[in-house]
Protein backbone atom coordinates (compact mmCIF):
# COMPACT_ATOMS: atom_id res chain seq x y z
CA UNK A 1 0.00 0.00 0.00
CA UNK A 2 1.62 3.59 -0.93
CA UNK A 3 -0.04 7.01 0.72
CA UNK A 4 -0.52 8.86 -2.94
CA UNK A 5 -2.00 12.39 -3.39
CA UNK A 6 -3.69 13.09 -6.68
CA UNK A 7 -5.61 16.03 -7.93
CA UNK A 8 -8.70 14.94 -9.10
CA UNK A 9 -11.26 17.59 -10.39
CA UNK A 10 -9.20 20.22 -9.34
CA UNK A 11 -8.58 19.05 -5.56
CA UNK A 12 -5.81 17.60 -3.84
CA UNK A 13 -7.13 13.84 -2.34
CA UNK A 14 -4.92 11.70 -0.36
CA UNK A 15 -5.51 7.68 -0.75
CA UNK A 16 -3.67 4.84 0.54
CA UNK A 17 -3.88 2.19 -2.00
CA UNK A 18 -1.82 -0.46 -4.20
CA UNK A 19 0.57 1.54 -6.20
CA UNK A 20 -0.25 -0.15 -9.53
CA UNK A 21 -4.31 -0.32 -8.90
CA UNK A 22 -5.98 0.98 -11.91
CA UNK A 23 -7.14 4.59 -11.56
CA UNK A 24 -10.65 3.58 -12.40
CA UNK A 25 -10.92 1.78 -9.23
CA UNK A 26 -9.24 4.47 -6.78
CA UNK A 27 -12.05 6.55 -8.32
CA UNK A 28 -15.10 4.75 -7.67
CA UNK A 29 -14.00 2.61 -5.08
CA UNK A 30 -11.89 4.75 -3.17
CA UNK A 31 -13.25 8.56 -3.77
CA UNK A 32 -16.83 7.77 -4.85
CA UNK A 33 -16.51 9.37 -8.03
CA UNK A 34 -18.95 6.71 -10.33
CA UNK A 35 -19.26 8.85 -13.54
CA UNK A 36 -16.02 7.35 -14.85
CA UNK A 37 -17.77 3.81 -16.61
CA UNK A 38 -16.10 0.35 -15.54
CA UNK A 39 -16.63 -1.69 -19.22
CA UNK A 40 -14.52 -3.95 -20.61
CA UNK A 41 -11.10 -3.55 -18.41
CA UNK A 42 -8.96 -3.48 -21.12
CA UNK A 43 -8.98 -0.36 -22.57
CA UNK A 44 -10.54 -1.02 -25.74
CA UNK A 45 -13.92 0.06 -25.09
CA UNK A 46 -13.11 3.42 -23.56
CA UNK A 47 -16.42 3.95 -21.08
CA UNK A 48 -13.64 4.88 -18.24
CA UNK A 49 -12.08 7.61 -20.33
CA UNK A 50 -10.81 10.55 -18.23
CA UNK A 51 -8.23 13.07 -18.50
CA UNK A 52 -4.89 12.70 -17.17
CA UNK A 53 -2.85 16.20 -17.68
CA UNK A 54 -5.60 17.37 -20.24
CA UNK A 55 -5.04 14.17 -22.40
CA UNK A 56 -7.92 11.20 -23.13
CA UNK A 57 -6.90 8.35 -21.19
CA UNK A 58 -8.51 4.94 -20.11
CA UNK A 59 -8.51 4.66 -16.64
CA UNK A 60 -8.97 1.27 -16.59
CA UNK A 61 -5.53 0.30 -17.68
CA UNK A 62 -3.43 3.02 -15.71
CA UNK A 63 -1.84 2.54 -12.53
CA UNK A 64 -2.59 5.22 -10.20
CA UNK A 65 0.56 5.61 -9.62
CA UNK A 66 1.22 7.34 -12.97
CA UNK A 67 -1.33 9.80 -11.76
CA UNK A 68 0.82 11.05 -8.82
CA UNK A 69 1.55 14.68 -9.38
CA UNK A 70 -0.94 14.63 -12.27
CA UNK A 71 -4.18 16.58 -12.87
CA UNK A 72 -6.71 14.14 -13.26
CA UNK A 73 -10.05 15.36 -15.15
CA UNK A 74 -13.36 12.88 -14.38
CA UNK A 75 -16.86 13.86 -15.72
CA UNK A 76 -17.86 15.06 -12.75
CA UNK A 77 -15.18 17.61 -12.74
CA UNK A 78 -15.65 18.73 -16.68
CA UNK A 79 -18.02 21.26 -15.39
CA UNK A 80 -19.85 21.61 -12.08
CA UNK A 81 -23.33 22.40 -13.90
CA UNK A 82 -23.29 20.63 -17.05
CA UNK A 83 -22.35 23.65 -18.84
CA UNK A 84 -19.25 22.25 -20.75
CA UNK A 85 -19.93 23.19 -24.41
CA UNK A 86 -19.72 19.08 -24.94
CA UNK A 87 -21.81 18.30 -22.19
CA UNK A 88 -24.44 21.05 -23.51
CA UNK A 89 -24.14 19.68 -27.08
CA UNK A 90 -25.37 16.22 -25.94
CA UNK A 91 -27.94 17.25 -24.84
CA UNK A 92 -28.79 19.49 -27.92
CA UNK A 93 -28.49 16.63 -30.60
CA UNK A 94 -29.92 13.85 -27.49
CA UNK A 95 -26.95 11.69 -27.78
CA UNK A 96 -27.44 9.26 -24.97
CA UNK A 97 -30.05 6.56 -25.42
CA UNK A 98 -28.82 3.87 -21.98
CA UNK A 99 -25.90 6.53 -21.58
CA UNK A 100 -23.24 4.01 -19.92
CA UNK A 101 -20.78 4.84 -22.21
CA UNK A 102 -21.22 8.42 -22.55
CA UNK A 103 -19.19 9.71 -20.04
CA UNK A 104 -16.48 8.55 -21.79
CA UNK A 105 -17.68 9.73 -25.28
CA UNK A 106 -17.78 13.04 -23.44
CA UNK A 107 -14.21 12.96 -22.42
CA UNK A 108 -13.25 11.85 -25.59
CA UNK A 109 -14.72 14.67 -27.36
CA UNK A 110 -13.66 17.43 -24.74
CA UNK A 111 -10.12 16.02 -25.12
CA UNK A 112 -10.07 16.30 -28.85
CA UNK A 113 -11.79 19.77 -29.20
CA UNK A 114 -9.12 21.36 -26.33
CA UNK A 115 -6.52 20.13 -28.72
CA UNK A 116 -8.13 20.80 -31.63
CA UNK A 117 -11.41 23.37 -31.95
CA UNK A 118 -12.29 22.84 -35.62
CA UNK A 119 -11.55 18.56 -36.22
CA UNK A 120 -12.29 17.56 -39.80
CA UNK A 121 -14.56 14.23 -39.70
CA UNK A 122 -11.82 12.11 -40.27
CA UNK A 123 -9.85 14.00 -37.19
CA UNK A 124 -13.46 13.09 -35.37
CA UNK A 125 -13.32 9.73 -36.45
CA UNK A 126 -9.55 9.15 -35.24
CA UNK A 127 -9.89 10.80 -31.85
CA UNK A 128 -13.10 8.78 -31.22
CA UNK A 129 -12.87 5.48 -32.58
CA UNK A 130 -11.66 3.44 -29.33
CA UNK A 131 -14.97 4.82 -27.37
CA UNK A 132 -17.91 2.22 -28.43
CA UNK A 133 -21.47 3.21 -28.16
CA UNK A 134 -23.67 -0.48 -28.35
CA UNK A 135 -26.57 1.78 -29.37
CA UNK A 136 -25.17 3.07 -32.09
CA UNK A 137 -25.57 7.02 -31.47
CA UNK A 138 -22.54 7.13 -33.61
CA UNK A 139 -24.42 10.14 -36.04
CA UNK A 140 -25.60 11.77 -33.22
CA UNK A 141 -21.82 12.01 -31.17
CA UNK A 142 -20.68 13.35 -34.48
CA UNK A 143 -22.97 16.06 -35.08
CA UNK A 144 -23.03 17.52 -31.14
CA UNK A 145 -18.76 17.32 -31.53
CA UNK A 146 -19.17 19.80 -34.60
CA UNK A 147 -21.83 21.54 -32.59
CA UNK A 148 -19.50 21.73 -29.81
CA UNK A 149 -16.98 22.95 -31.48
CA UNK A 150 -19.01 25.89 -33.09
CA UNK A 151 -20.07 26.69 -29.57
CA UNK A 152 -17.03 26.69 -27.88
Amino acid sequence: MANLTLNVNGEDREVNVDSSTPILWVLRDHLQLVGTKYGCGIAQCGACTIHLNGTAVRSCSVPVSAAEGKKITTIEGLSDDGSHPVQQAWIEHDVPQCGYCQAGQIMSASALLADNASPSDSQINEAMQGNICRCGTYTRIKAAIKTAAKNA
